[in-house]
């Protein structure tokens, strides 16, 4: 071979280099936001977020290799809220994974254009956060948590364990969209199961102890309740609220195992694991092109029982057998 064919020919391999190392490249880098409305150090969150960064592994989505999460965690705090929605929007995230109501309702006002996907929302069409379940219609679709007929079958699990109880107080953050509704559910369900409803709205722990305090003394010997709409205030102060109950012997529902293990009377709601776990598919169907418009939204398919034996036995209530074996898990 000739000297300068030769030469040639090795110009042409070496400028080829860079383009096959460019085809050997991983995926660009994607970024992923996390929005939680809860405490970073609470472990049943840490788990959920766990699981949805396994089910994103799962799909072949890995933190540091093609993807890149940032977390943000509000500790219950609205205002730190809204900072931290804005954090989230000014990193340009491909995509936020949103827990709750008011986390979403935050990011769609710090981010409007961003692909968001929810878990844990009561009623996102009420909430005015997507146009219809079928069809979102914008940038936000995801995973609800509740169906308004739950509170009818709250009041009844209620009155079953301890059916004494004419009137029940709604522990519920008044800036969460969906409250009214649910609170109306609740309301429409009462008389019929002889029970006077009470709003209490609460932004924190000093509003907490307060409605509790407030509405828990006797009225004409009447038996007092409690019912906790889940966000991310009542979470976060959850076990303020389950030892607050305890002292002064209100029998509580909640819709959360966790307060259940925490020491709450009784829950009846979905799994918020198995939620995160499937919100990663739409995450992942986004970062591979999906139009969020296109992701109906998708409702709870199962809806879990757990009783605390050991709390009733402290406010001297009887659990029912019948409402023993309908229990997916009874605490002892």
């Amino acid at each position: 071979m000739k000297r300068r064919t030769f030469i040639t020919l090795l110009g042409g391999v070496a400028a080829a280099w860079p383009l096959a190392a460019r085809a050997q490249q991983p995926d660009q880098m994607r970024r992923i936001g996390v929005l939680m409305g809860t405490e970073e150090s609470d472990p049943d969150q840490k788990a959920q977020v766990s699981a949805f960064v396994q089910a994103l592994a799962d799909l072949g989505w890995r933190d540091g290799r093609n993807i890149r999460i940032e977390y943000r965690w509000a500790s219950g705090d609205t205002g730190r809220l809204r900072e931290k929605a804005a954090e989230l929007a000014s990193i340009a995230p491909d995509v936020v994974l949103a827990q709750g109501t008011a986390p979403t309702t935050a990011l769609r006002q710090a981010a409007p254009a961003t692909a968001i996907v929810f878990v844990m929302v009561t009623d996102p069409v009420g909430s005015g956060l997507v146009s219809s379940l079928a069809h979102p219609g914008g940038n936000i679709t995801g995973f609800t948590n509740y169906e308004y007929a739950l509170g009818g079958k709250w009041l009844e699990t209620l009155r079953e364990i301890a059916p004494g109880i004419n009137r029940v107080a709604v522990m519920h953050n008044p800036d969460n969209a969906a409250a009214p509704g649910q609170l109306r559910a609740i309301e429409a369900a009462a008389p019929a199961l002889g029970v006077q409803v009470a709003a209490a709205p609460v932004r924190g722990a000093a509003e907490i102890e307060h409605a509790i305090a407030t509405f828990a003394p006797p009225v004409n010997g009447g038996l007092g309740g409690l019912a906790v709409l889940v966000d991310f205030i009542t979470l976060t102060h959850r076990d303020l609220i389950v030892t607050l109950a305890a002292r002064h012997r209100l029998p509580a529902i909640f819709n959360l195992r966790v307060f259940v293990k925490s020491g709450g009377l009784v829950s009846y709601s979905i799994n918020p694991t198995d939620l995160f776990h499937r919100a990663a598919s739409y995450v992942d169907r986004i970062l591979k092109g999906a139009k969020v418009a296109a992701l109906p939204v998708q409702q709870p398919t199962k809806f879990e029982l757990h009783v605390n034996l050991k709390t009733a036995k402290a406010l001297g209530l009887t659990v029912p057998p019948t409402l023993i074996a309908r229990a997916d898990e009874v605490i002892e």
